[in-house]
């Protein structure tokens, strides 16, 4: 059973056109009739009985691992909002695709502007825990993303059969009767460099200073 309290004034903004109707009726300027019936808007019924849903935050963005060739990516970016599967070219130098096929596909930026990727390569075998999909891929020359190096936009996402539950944040990928689950949540729960740690610097110099300070003679002097 699902419950959402709300401010009555609030409740009177969300119904404009019964809001003179409720001032009167508050202030006395206008008397109810006995057994009058009194119809609402729909926004207004789902206000008073509370059947409207909570607000969420971002579950942040769907990435999931997979590896190309003999390279392991931690986070390739699952894109609904992007057409085509794209590849910096500096990463498809480091694996070793191969050569990078010619085309006449031009991409618009968010700022409009139009840019030219170096050309296409077709066919690279994706794999993702267990299963391997066929992907072509466009090559641009752009900074890699050290995060998310890769893009698998709705190409890549429509061969997977992908199911995506914005909800639980879950990304089901499937081939045949086989199927791979990740869960976006538990991924962001770790950091992606685990060995990483920015504050020994720091602690090593404050005890440096400490040790100096109450031991201004070094004993083996």
């Amino acid at each position: 059973k699902l419950q959402i309290n709300i401010p009555f004034a609030d409740a009177l903004e969300q119904m404009r056109s019964y809001a003179k109707f409720m001032k009167d009726i508050i202030s006395k300027k206008r008397k109810l009739g006995e057994h009058e019936i009194v119809k609402l808007s729909e926004e207004c019924s789902a206000i008073l009985q509370r059947k409207l849903p909570p607000k969420l935050k971002d579950p942040g963005s769907f990435t999931i691992p997979c590896t190309i060739g003999t390279i392991y990516f931690e986070k390739a970016l699952c894109d609904l909002g992007s057409s085509i599967n794209l590849m910096p070219s500096s990463v498809a130098k480091h694996i070793g695709l191969g050569v990078i096929n010619p085309t006449t596909v031009s991409l618009q930026m968010a700022d409009r502007s139009i840019t030219y990727p170096r050309g296409i390569i077709e066919d690279v075998l994706i794999k993702v825990d267990k299963l391997i999909f066929p992907t072509d891929f466009l090559i641009l020359d752009m900074e890699e993303d050290a995060e998310t190096p890769i893009i698998l936009g709705r190409p890549f996402l429509k061969i997977g059969k992908t199911l995506i539950d914005v909800d639980k944040g879950l990304l089901i990928l499937r081939v045949a009767d086989e199927q791979v689950t990740f869960n976006v949540f538990e991924a962001t729960k770790y950091p992606v460099e685990s060995d990483s740690c920015f504050r020994v610097d720091i602690v090593e110099k404050v005890v440096s200073e400490k040790f100096k300070e109450e031991h201004p003679c070094d004993p083996l002097e």
